[in-house]
């Protein structure tokens, strides 16, 4: 069977060599992630231009995802580098400190409006939970605090409020410069950085939209405060991203498991696609294997019902990009034999308020039910295969679409596989068996498999798939009868 969960992998000087981009294609990525907090954008566009060329001639179709860097909450730079906090001791964090005059007494800020966000009693982390501060007085520029955790901090590390609360929008400047830049080079998603509520994620796809780009929005999840407003979030977005790094130091890590799982299950139920990521391989920056617990913890994302696992520094900068798609590719496969539920419940109870929406419920419940062998779904927008993927099953569906943005789209989609199929230059008589020869000539079918088509009485019109067809291979039509 083919890998139903789907990796995302982020580029970076580390994967700039075409024959590394080859080893990353044959190894098995489905999307490649453009981090734009990083590199000017002629080196995206490269990589971005780079990647598509070396999947077509690899015959892959692969999805480019780009990620908004977001407000960048951070200290200033130390005057030495870095300095060392004692615990017990003080330490100010000064909105009216030059960015590069950072002491032991005391460091500037990017982000000056930290001294309206916090109060005395609040607890501040920095360097992803590395050093914890106590705010023990706010005045003026100065958030004075005491040092609670200490250690060595260095220049321009990160700093979140345990509990959420920062009120810094999810866009700044450089994201909205960003979002045109996306629209540009034409990508598949643009992933929204520290999301508070639905109206950030709504604003990116105006900003999208208006810039002539057609990607999806991803909503990455990393706030405390998104969580209190998550369902209205998932309606705005395309899919969510369970970024555990931000997400983990605010809620708290020990929180951050059943948070995930939480997540996951919400995303499934609410139709949307869920990405996780964060330190998922994080070892194999240096190590050509992971740990024992990485491999737990991509196996419990995929049996959790993940759409996609995402990699960052461990192929953008790591020792072996390669190696790193190797192993989540094994480790994704094991766990999708072991899955939980293979006849799924999934608003069972619902009203369905669209045909096609109907119909994709109707085909995977049926698919579930008769031992068929693969769904081929003629779809313009993925729509119908969206739905479908939200079912859990182990039957392949294949997404069969003239529309290069829809077949790059659906890479995302977990156990949904793209395939080029133009249906306006098919005869609407010939078309059952024309698919039949498509996945036949591809080798995902052989004689005697049943398979279900879905499909519209007008061809070529989005949202009109009102058509669920059983097949046999190799048979015109499958009577209405099954033979025994």
């Amino acid at each position: 069977m083919p890998r139903r969960t789907k990796i995302v992998a982020t580029l970076g000087p580390a994967t700039d060599d075409p024959k590394i981009l080859d080893k990353l294609i044959h190894a098995g990525v489905d999307v490649v992630r453009l981090n734009l907090s990083h590199d000017a954008h002629e080196s995206q566009r490269q990589r971005a231009d780079r990647i598509r060329n070396r999947a077509r001639a690899c015959g892959r179709q692969i999805g480019v995802l780009a990620d908004l860097q977001g407000p960048k909450i951070r200290i200033g730079r130390f005057k030495k580098g870095a300095v060392s906090l004692q615990e017990n001791g003080t330490f100010i964090l000064d909105a009216g400190c030059a960015l590069d005059a950072g002491d032991d007494e005391r460091v500037g800020l990017t982000y000056p409006e930290l001294v309206h966000d916090v109060s005395r009693g609040d607890t501040l982390l920095l360097d992803d939970g590395a050093i914890v501060l106590w705010v023990s007085e706010v005045d003026g520029s100065e958030v004075r605090c005491k040092v609670l955790v200490g250690g060595k901090l260095s220049n321009n590390k990160g700093i979140n409020k345990q509990g959420g609360g920062l009120s810094a929008p999810a866009l700044t400047d450089k994201d909205r410069a960003d979002i045109a830049f996306a629209a540009e080079i034409d990508v598949d998603y643009i992933a929204v950085s520290f999301v508070r509520n639905a109206e950030e994620v709504k604003e990116a796809r105006r900003l999208l939209e208006a810039s002539g780009g057609k990607g999806g929005v991803v909503a990455k999840i990393e706030r405390a405060e998104a969580l209190d407003c998550i369902a209205e979030i998932i309606q705005a977005c395309d899919a969510i991203m369970v970024a555990r790094g931000d997400l983990g130091v605010e809620i708290g890590d020990a929180e951050l498991p059943a948070v995930q799982k939480e997540l996951i299950k919400t995303a499934r139920e609410m139709n949307c696609v869920v990405i996780t990521a964060t330190q998922m391989m994080q070892s194999m920056i240096e190590s050509p294997i992971p740990t024992r617990a990485e491999v737990f913890d991509v196996a419990n994302a995929v049996m959790d019902g993940t759409d996609a696992v995402m990699l960052s520094a461990e192929t953008s900068v790591g020792r072996y990009p390669h190696k790193v798609i190797e192993a989540m590719d094994r480790v994704c496969l094991e766990a999708e034999k072991h899955q939980t539920a293979r006849r799924s419940h999934h608003r069972i109870d619902t009203i369905f308020g669209r045909v096609d929406e109907a119909i994709a419920m109707a085909t995977m419940y049926t698919a579930n039910h008769l031992g068929v062998k693969a769904i081929a779904a003629l779809t313009e927008s993925g729509s119908t295969v969206k739905w479908m993927s939200r079912i859990s099953s182990d039957i392949p569906i294949y997404a069969l679409t003239r529309h290069v943005q829809t077949r790059r789209k659906v890479t995302l989609y977990r156990g949904v596989y793209p395939v080029s199929f133009d249906v306006a230059g098919t005869d609407v008589d010939q078309v059952n068996e024309e698919v039949i020869d498509e996945l036949l000539r591809r080798g995902e079918v052989r004689e005697s498999d049943l398979v279900l088509i879905t499909k519209g009485d007008r061809s070529g019109v989005e949202g009109q798939t009102n058509i669920m067809k059983v097949m046999r291979v190799g048979e015109h039509v499958l009577a209405d009868k099954l033979d025994e």
